[in-house]
């Protein structure tokens, strides 16, 4: 089974909202701080979007909330720049993307869900029919495996596999053991080849549909 890396999707606009500023006197010069926090969050943006769009949506946020769950991401590191220490802004992002995917796991679990379409890959001009078909179906198929990994194990996966993270930085990230990183990886992979064995006995009885 091929997996398709998320190569494509809508970016939204994150609205960034900002205190109203205390009057300035003549003799102000410029406010830096709040230019350098803009220019951080700007930054962090651009350096990390692709990123936290991929985590949220293979933490187990459905596809047609991935973009307002990434928007929330980016909009609490906003209110929470001056908390977030220099260098460790990655680490951030992924740890407020765990805590808002779990927040829309729970949320779409108490609704009925209407299946929209959203795709992840944007063709491109010599994607024909099959390749679409093909993409699609390894993503359904990834998604189906990752939603049989219990939360914890499903986050440690994906960065490790899917964002081909060192354990020690999901460590890191994550704020928790390396040893803890590994036994949620081994659970999440022994769930991973099980789903994978179960997904290819059906495609060979039903002729390499799924």
């Amino acid at each position: 089974m091929i997996v398709p890396e998320d190569t494509g999707h809508p970016r939204g606009v994150i609205a960034e909202s900002s205190p109203s500023a205390e009057p300035a006197t003549r003799d102000s010069g410029p406010d830096v701080t709040r230019s350098t926090s803009s220019d951080r969050l700007t930054l962090m943006v651009s350096d990390c979007f692709d990123l936290v769009w991929r985590s949220v949506r293979r933490f187990g946020v459905p596809q047609a909330d991935t973009d307002d769950a990434t928007q929330d991401v980016f909009m609490i590191a906003s209110r929470r720049l001056d908390d977030i220490e220099v260098g460790r802004e990655r680490a951030f992002l992924i740890a407020t993307a765990v805590r808002v995917a779990s927040t829309r796991r729970r949320s779409t679990r108490r609704r009925s869900e209407v299946n929209l379409e959203h795709p992840e890959h944007i063709p491109g001009e010599r994607d024909g029919p099959e390749d679409l078909l093909a993409r699609r179906r390894a993503r359904e198929a990834l998604d189906t495996i990752l939603d049989e990994m219990d939360d914890d194990a499903r986050v440690v996966f994906a960065l490790f596999e899917l964002e081909e993270l060192p354990a020690p930085r999901i460590a890191e990230y994550l704020d928790i053991p390396v040893g803890t990183v590994a036994s949620r990886l081994r659970r999440a992979r022994a769930t991973f080849h099980a789903a994978v064995k179960r997904l290819r006995a059906r495609e060979r009885k039903h002729g390499g549909r799924p």
